[in-house]
């Protein structure tokens, strides 16, 4: 599986920013899409994911009200970003997964869920 993420860019404080996700290759394997970020430096951080086996969507407290994740298909996912903040600023990272596991289980928000990475989009949220 391949993983082609694309919409990042320079934005100010407050704006509105979408990304996608474009998956390929073996994809009927898949169940869930998402997102994590990281800024040099610092660690990996989750941001949000959809399961459609679960009917789920998992997002990060940090995001949660200003982040959407939708999909298209089990191929594509957008993350829409809403009153961006400076602290958003980072690499954004489409990731895939093919594992079951159920709605509950926090593992939804580790990087241990998903077997699959791309190459990161950058975000840069300055005035």
């Amino acid at each position: 599986v391949q993983l082609q993420a694309s919409g990042g860019g320079l934005v100010q404080p407050g704006d509105s920013l979408r990304l996608s996700c474009a998956a390929s290759g073996r994809t009927f394997g898949l169940y869930a899409l998402g997102w994590f970020r990281q800024v040099p430096g610092k660690e990996r951080e989750f941001v949000a994911s959809i399961n459609w086996s679960a009917g789920s969507t998992y997002y990060a407290d940090s995001v949660k009200g200003r982040f959407t994740i939708s999909r298209e298909s089990t191929k594509k996912t957008y993350l829409q970003m809403t009153s961006l903040k400076p602290e958003d600023t980072a690499v954004y990272y489409c990731v895939a997964s093919g594992r079951r596991y159920n709605s509950g289980n926090s593992i939804w928000y580790s990087d241990k869920a998903y077997d699959y990475w791309g190459q990161g989009t950058l975000v840069t949220v300055s005035s």
